[in-house]
């Protein structure tokens, strides 16, 4: 089992360290292209990170051809939202009181909100969709919902890049460019973004097999397994960039970074989970689902009526993280 633990370990380390290496390198893209925040944040750097997440259930499900690897995409599915909208929240309404707290910044976030409206908007109408559809029993009205489902991204695609937003700011230097002194071009980007998408993807094949094998051992089921450990593990990225852009008081990035990670969330996994899977959410994955909505209605109905985000209403996420550990135990 000790070996299980340390093999578990590496392979998350791999997805982590990949994961970096490619939100770099399209940064640096959408840095070189002119990108402003909304798409650098809400799309670039939130598929970059949420590509760990979304790659473990894929490969679970087409892969991992059992119960378990079908029980721990799917967890991985309802769970990945469920964390962002909950814990990363929170992350972030506590990294800004942190920071304020030692001086570093003021309370107040200075967040694009139209951008998070419309962020919040589509994931909760599309995630909406998406859990309804566990009641749903005919296969060819699941592959009608699918497809819409990811139809529903190019009209978010479309509408965030048409949208108006802040400028882009600084960003890291290219990582391959302070190793090997080579120039921030485009195909010194896109060969660091190829790079650390495999790396992910092989990260990620390692992880199903040692998260199977850890669950036996441990006698816990892989659902629950996957639901809590899978996404806090691969949702780090989103979490430690929403805190290093808080702390330099791009809001708009660290939220953005969030949010749009959940759009995206909502719509490529789950259409996998739709097609793939008996789909049937129930117990521990619908009362994550629920608190995902309840967390995304909260900020939604605060800006709404002060139009303006808070930190303290992020920190509820957090609360309703407890909610779900608590009925789990």
């Amino acid at each position: 089992m000790a070996i299980t633990v340390c093999m578990t370990a590496v392979s998350l380390g791999l997805i982590l360290l990949s994961c970096y290496v490619f939100v770099n390198a399209v940064e640096q893209a959408g840095d070189k292209l002119n990108l402003h925040q909304g798409i650098i944040g809400s799309i670039l750097a939130a598929v970059g990170t949420a590509l760990p997440e979304t790659i473990i259930p894929i490969m679970a499900i087409l892969i991992t051809a059992t119960p378990s690897g079908h029980e721990i995409g799917i967890g991985a599915i309802a769970g990945a939202p469920f964390m962002l909208g909950t814990l990363a929240f929170f992350v972030t309404g506590a990294s800004v009181l942190v920071y304020a707290a030692f001086g570093r910044r003021t309370l107040a976030m200075n967040m694009d909100i139209p951008l998070l409206r419309k962020d919040l908007s589509f994931f909760t109408v599309i995630y909406g969709v998406a859990v309804l559809t566990t009641f749903v029993h005919s296969y060819n009205a699941r592959i009608a919902i699918a497809i819409a489902l990811m139809l529903s991204y190019v009209v978010y695609l479309k509408v965030t890049i048409s949208s108006e937003c802040l400028a882009n700011e600084d960003c890291e230097d290219l990582y391959l460019s302070r190793i090997l002194k080579v120039p921030e071009s485009i195909p010194w980007i896109s060969v660091q973004i190829l790079f650390g998408l495999a790396l992910i993807i092989a990260g990620s094949h390692l992880f199903i097999g040692y998260v199977e094998e850890l669950s036996v051992s441990l006698g816990v089921a892989p659902l629950i397994l996957s639901i809590i450990i899978t996404p806090i593990a691969t949702e780090l990225p989103e979490k430690m960039n929403s805190i290093i852009w808080v702390g330099r008081g791009k809001d708009t990035l660290a939220m953005g970074n969030i949010t749009g990670a959940m759009v995206f969330q909502s719509c490529f996994p789950v259409v996998f989970g739709i097609l793939f899977t008996p789909w049937n959410l129930s117990g521990a994955t619908m009362l994550s689902a629920g608190l995902a909505f309840c967390s995304s209605l909260l900020v939604l109905g605060w800006i709404a009526v002060f139009k303006r985000l808070n930190p303290f209403v992020l920190l509820i996420g957090g609360l309703l993280y407890g909610v779900f550990i608590a009925y789990v135990i």
